[in-house]
C-alpha cells in the first residue's frame, strides 16, 4: 500500500497542478479580453475616422 509521505507528496503534487490549471486558465481568458477589447477599441475608431471625414 502506500506510506503517508507518499499520500502527502501525491497531495502536493494535485494541489500543484490545479493552481497551475487554474492560474492558465485566468491568465488565458484575461489575455483572450484584452485582444478582444483592443480589437474592438481598434474598429470603433476607425469607424469614427471615417465617419469624421
Amino acid at each position: 500500500m502506500f506510506e503517508f509521505q507518499q499520500f502527502i507528496a501525491f497531495l502536493i503534487g494535485l494541489t500543484v497542478l490545479t493552481m497551475g490549471f487554474w492560474l492558465m486558465f485566468f491568465l488565458v481568458s484575461f489575455v483572450f479580453y484584452w485582444a478582444v477589447g483592443g480589437a474592438n477599441d481598434l474598429i470603433k475608431e476607425n469607424k469614427a475616422k471615417r465617419e469624421q471625414e
